[in-house]
């Protein structure tokens, strides 16, 4: 019996691979039809009617960036002391998080979820704010949960600066709509696409975005002006991934956010407000990116480097005196 020429040996691992990788991104990033991403919605949408200090709770990922909105916003306002924060990690063989200290009789987030809606067959995502006292989930959506804690503890706040004021309001939630879809998911929408097509639309429409921010912040300290907003903050988080994950994990791959004149600046101004730095961990972002992500880095390799440029001076004082909140 002859053995197959190589070339089909070839074709057929190929075939192989590919049909292993659809079914494993499929489970990963559910897509449309045209292969496009479509991240879930989040379940629990509750806000905080009774605040009190020591009752809630933040659940988070060090290599999430919408856990670490909630962080940031958590600094900014100076609400250390009034909410705790429990530290969940990814777990590669499962693809669930696990806590990092036991909690309530839980060791992961699905138990979590459980023992807030026992039955409960949805998603396990962080971050959770938590309620201590009821032991429940109220919410588990990103961009409300930073709106709470902006607006609901400010009687506890050690920095009471409002970070979605009245007055700017609609800007905010044009540049949060905008960001949200062509960059904080944008990312994503390149690195979980399973066509070229979609992969072509959604990079072409992030560096729109990152053009159109660039040009923004010309003569601007911050996106809506003098003053860091929540519209900042969701920017922020996936700024700060970019080159060292979603510039080569997720083939984001046009620019840099270091190539960019006014982009670069900001990012560095923003990592150095007071308390933002502590938030960041970029050896657990690229070990959960890299090292979990199976059908994107399947030899699991984490590259080499950690980018400490962010503590560099930036320029950003120029463009005026009186915008960078007070926190003390």
């Amino acid at each position: 019996m002859k053995s197959l020429p190589g070339k089909y040996i070839v074709r057929f691992g190929k075939f192989v691979w590919t049909t292993m990788w659809q079914i494993m991104m499929s489970q990963l990033a559910p897509a449309n039809k045209s292969g496009e991403y479509v991240r879930p919605d989040s379940q629990f949408r509750n806000t905080v009617t009774e605040p009190a200090s020591k009752r809630y709770r933040l659940f988070v990922g060090m290599g999430c960036p919408w856990a670490h909105r909630t962080l940031v916003v958590r600094v900014l306002k100076g609400l250390e002391d009034a909410i705790a924060v429990s530290l969940v990690y990814p777990s590669p063989d499962e693809g669930i998080w696990l806590l990092k200290s036991p909690f309530e009789g839980c060791n992961t987030v699905p138990q979590l979820y459980k023992l807030a809606q026992p039955g409960y067959q949805g998603r396990c995502t962080v971050p959770i704010l938590w309620d201590d006292e009821t032991k429940t989930i109220v919410n588990n959506e990103s961009a409300e949960i930073i709106e709470i804690l902006n607006s609901q503890f400010d009687r506890f706040a050690k920095h009471p600066v409002d970070l979605y004021p009245k007055a700017l309001k609609e800007d905010i939630a044009r540049w949060n709509e905008k960001i949200y879809h062509t960059v904080n998911n944008g990312v994503y929408r390149c690195g979980f696409a399973q066509t070229q097509g979609a992969y072509e639309k959604a990079c072409k429409e992030l560096f729109a975005t990152l053009d159109e921010i660039d040009c923004q912040l010309a003569d601007r300290r911050y996106l809506c002006g003098d003053l860091v907003t929540l519209a900042d903050v969701r920017l922020f988080t996936t700024l700060v991934r970019f080159d060292a994950v979603y510039y080569s994990l997720f083939k984001c791959s046009i620019k840099r956010i270091q190539d960019y004149q006014y982009l670069w600046e900001y990012l560095k101004d923003l990592y150095q407000l007071p308390g933002v730095a502590a938030t960041i961990d970029l050896n657990s972002i690229k070990q959960d990116y890299y090292g979990n992500l199976f059908p994107l880095n399947p030899g699991g390799i984490i590259p080499l480097g950690i980018d400490e440029a962010f503590q560099q001076p930036h320029n950003r004082d120029r463009l005026q005196q009186l915008s960078q909140p007070k926190l003390n």
